[in-house]
């Protein structure tokens, strides 16, 4: 039973994507020491803290990792940019099969309730506790692209720039790799015109909502899309309430949580 979970967190053609991409433990020259856990049952116990939400010290031990190994590998391969690098790899595959749709992009973001930490603050819609947001940029499919971590008061349109300029540079199917969507859309939250003009310079048609103008009725024909991809990210019940101290750890969770998403794509795609 343990085993068809495991193959279940991490299939193989996902642990085949990862492999590459993890940092190799280096043994003591002088040797002794000890012995190194097996990569893929340590991400297989990341994943499933990611999926089910528990607590580090509740990781089961039937995954064959103690909960110490797991959190401090999970720490190194943040600092090492794994999680990232992971989720390239997979929109790499989606891009090389035609799977992205490039045609228009939509962002957005959304609150969470933080327990601590850096990079939280007062949430104006949770009657000021404190908390984080997420924010969101997928393709036309919902696919997320680029994904980002801030206080729960940062107003949306501050992440537009870091959402556009993380957006990887992705395999197509011909062609050059790509990194830029043809549209980007957004909703009032994102209403500026420095940022409509900035989109625009980088080569990118806009449909920013104006405030007072359109209805969100009208808005609601393409923002079903994030939304629903903001769903699929907080099914990984880890990202349902921020529990980690530090920033770039629920950030990695996030990339994690967005890996998986595209991932199950890249799956449905090649059964």
């Amino acid at each position: 039973m343990v085993e068809e979970l495991s193959r279940r967190l991490v299939p193989d053609e996902l642990w085949e994507l990862a492999e590459p991409l993890i940092p190799k433990f280096d043994a003591s020259p002088q040797g002794g020491g000890t012995a190194p856990v097996d990569d893929r049952a340590v991400l297989t116990a990341i994943v499933y803290v990611l999926t089910s939400g528990c607590a580090w010290r509740y990781l089961p031990p039937s995954f064959g990792v103690t909960v110490p190994t797991a959190h401090r590998r999970f720490s190194d391969w943040t600092e090492a940019g794994l999680w990232r690098k992971l989720h390239c790899a997979v929109l790499d595959e989606l891009g090389s099969r035609g799977l992205a749709d490039w045609s228009r992009a939509v962002c957005d973001g959304a609150s969470v309730r933080a327990k601590k930490g850096d990079m939280t603050g007062p949430n104006p819609v949770d009657r000021g506790k404190s908390g984080s947001k997420i924010h969101v940029l997928s393709d036309r499919a919902g696919l997320p692209l680029s994904v980002a971590v801030t206080a729960a008061n940062t107003n949306d349109a501050a992440a537009l720039k870091p959402l556009v300029r993380a957006i990887p540079a992705i395999k197509s199917r011909r062609g050059p790799r790509r990194r830029k969507p043809d549209k980007l859309h957004a909703d009032k939250a994102y209403d500026h015109t420095e940022l409509r003009e900035w989109v625009r310079d980088r080569g990118i048609a806009v449909r920013i909502a104006r405030k007072g103008i359109e209805s969100s009725q009208k808005l609601g024909k393409h923002r079903w899309v994030i939304e629903r991809s903001i769903a699929w990210l907080f099914g990984y019940h880890r990202l349902s309430i921020r529990y980690e101290r530090y920033a770039n750890h629920f950030c990695a969770f996030l990339t994690l949580g967005a890996t998986l998403t595209c991932y199950k794509k890249l799956a449905k795609a090649t059964t």
